[in-house]
């Protein structure tokens, strides 16, 4: 599974590309996680099975969302206090969610899911 995490700069999606590869790796799951920016997702599509969207790129969903179904790739909106999720489980938690349980190949062109943050969850400020 090749996941691809999309922000403004490429500084923040790194970071959550370096959190949700380790949590990966110590799950026993062969996924790799690169970062891309909103900028590159023309070219980086092409190597990714699922695209993290983070939540500051909202205005061009659509746009990611129609160039990832073209290529069968999943796109999976991230929530606005992902950046505080810093071992990377929950991550991976909404990458599994959305390609299915067993963390198997992505769903067919198409397959978008948009997770809800938790009640619980505290968000935070970012930029990028």
């Amino acid at each position: 599974m090749r996941i691809l995490v999309v922000c403004g700069a490429g500084a923040s999606s790194t970071f959550v590309a370096q959190r949700v590869r380790h949590a990966a790796h110590d799950q026993g799951l062969a996924y790799s996680a690169f970062a891309g920016t909103e900028q590159s997702l023309p070219i980086d599509l092409d190597a990714a099975d699922v695209v993290l969207v983070g939540p500051h790129l909202v205005h061009a969903l659509e746009r990611i969302e129609r160039d990832a179904a073209a290529r069968g790739t999943t796109v999976v909106l991230l929530p606005p206090d992902i950046f505080a999720d810093k071992d990377g489980t929950r991550t991976l938690a909404l990458v599994r969610d959305a390609v299915g349980a067993s963390g198997g190949p992505a769903p067919t062109a198409g397959g978008t899911s948009r997770p809800a943050a938790p009640a619980d969850s505290i968000p935070t400020a970012t930029s990028d």
